[in-house]
């Protein structure tokens, strides 16, 4: 196969089959240096035609709170009183600035997931 961009559903195919057949190559060797502007190629085309799309900023809290087995309890410094983080969780209050500051900093959620627009009941204060 010839190094080029891949353009189709079957150029894409042939790279993939080529890199399964260079997985093993040895460090430094010209079969290495192959798979890894193939493994670019692939990379570069599976962003664009099989792009991953953030998952919603409050299931992306509860999985992290599982990961790291924290309680909703363990969230209030990030979320401010009991309360709050109750109504944040069951989406009854949006999260602000400053919570996904503390989020980002103490819980580890990339902040890029937590500032996208989710679904969040407003109530009328």
């Amino acid at each position: 196969m010839d190094l080029r961009p891949i353009k189709t559903e079957a150029d894409y195919q042939d790279a993939l089959q080529e890199i399964e057949l260079l997985f093993d190559a040895a460090p430094g060797t010209a079969e290495a240096d192959r798979l890894d502007v193939l493994s670019t190629l692939v990379d570069a085309y599976e962003k664009v035609h099989f792009p991953i799309e953030l998952p919603d900023p409050i299931e992306a809290i509860h999985y992290y709170m599982e990961a790291r087995g924290w309680s909703p309890q363990d969230l209030e410094p990030c979320l401010g009183s009991r309360a709050w983080v109750a109504e944040v969780l069951s989406r009854q209050r949006s999260l602000t600035l400053d919570m996904i500051r503390k989020l980002h900093q103490e819980l580890g959620v990339p902040a890029e997931i937590l500032i996208q627009p989710y679904g969040a009941f407003q109530t009328s204060a």
